[in-house]
């Protein structure tokens, strides 16, 4: 009888930008994280999430992988034999090749950003909350944005509006650009919106200039479309690749305001047709998935464990 070692769990620390608290659980960060942690639980590891305070602490020597979810801040590893693995998901004009070179490996959640020194691991969802089922389709807000306004009028909000659609939006800071009448709330919470997405009649999405043009994909993209959601989003490097015609693009005012009042069944895809695109989402770009390459990666480093 052949006998085989079994690998022990590796305990994972997955480091947050987020602040602790009740702030923290209004960043996106923190959410994917969250799912990012369940995946790995789920495949027998030991995962537990360190806000941003945490990330030098003296527990993270107890950790046998640290993992930085990198967005707007820059953590040094504390090196006590364990592997620090860099994950850039957001802000990559923030990365320097210095800050990649500290790490045991570094992955970007994009297909062509420096890929002679990071692995492509693009961002995620998690298709046991993000799924066809979680709300009835064209039953919501028919054009929805959810978002802030990171301190600026994004573009598609503001090009959604001057293109006169009835556009819903959630977030903080918008009664200082847009009428109250196009204002939902401040916040959705992130229980909310896998029903949001999969009942509306399209979902608006747009990313910050560095970000698409280094081929960052927003995570809205992966939620929404594995929803079953007709999605518009500005482009972005290598979003066709990934996409298709899951996602339409425009690239001017004067185009989005053309798709926006045309029927929708003229530019988007139809129901069935949304529904593949939501299956091979859910296959391709789970966080369980996501989960699997770390874990590999994790352990190629360390040897058998």
């Amino acid at each position: 009888m052949a006998w085989f070692r079994r690998r022990r769990p590796l305990r994972w620390a997955v480091v947050v930008s987020s602040p602790s608290g009740e702030a923290g659980d209004q960043w996106g960060d923190t959410w994917f994280a969250r799912d990012l942690i369940d995946a790995l639980n789920r495949q027998g590891q030991e995962a537990r999430l360190v806000y941003r305070g945490g990330a030098q602490s003296e527990a993270r020597d107890k950790d046998d992988v640290v993992l930085v979810l990198r967005g707007l801040r820059r953590v040094t590893p504390r090196r006590s034999g364990n592997t620090w693995l860099l994950w850039v998901i957001s802000h990559p004009e923030l990365v320097a090749d210095s800050e990649l070179a500290e790490y045991d490996a570094a992955f970007a959640a994009s297909p062509t950003w420096k890929t002679e020194s990071v692995t492509p691991l693009l961002q995620a969802t998690n298709p046991q909350r993000f799924t066809p089922d979680a709300g009835a389709p064209d039953s919501g807000e028919k054009y929805l944005f959810v978002g802030s306004t990171r301190g600026e009028y994004r573009p598609i909000v503001r090009d959604a509006i001057a293109a006169g659609v009835p556009l819903g939006v959630y977030g903080v800071g918008w009664s200082e650009f847009i009428p109250a009448t196009f204002i939902r709330g401040e916040f959705m919470s992130n229980h909310e919106l896998p029903a949001a997405y999969a009942s509306a009649g399209v979902v608006l999405n747009d990313h910050w200039r560095e970000m698409a043009d280094d081929g960052f994909l927003s995570n809205r993209l992966f939620d929404a479309v594995a929803s079953g959601a007709r999605v518009i989003s500005d482009e972005a490097a290598g979003l066709k690749a990934v996409f298709g015609d899951a996602v339409v693009t425009y690239s001017s005012p004067e185009s989005l305001s053309e798709i926006l009042n045309a029927p929708l069944e003229r530019a988007f895809a139809d129901r069935a047709r949304r529904l593949e695109h939501a299956t091979r989402i859910a296959a391709e770009h789970s966080f369980d998935a996501r989960a699997a390459n770390l874990i590999a990666a994790a352990q190629r480093i360390r040897g058998a464990g």
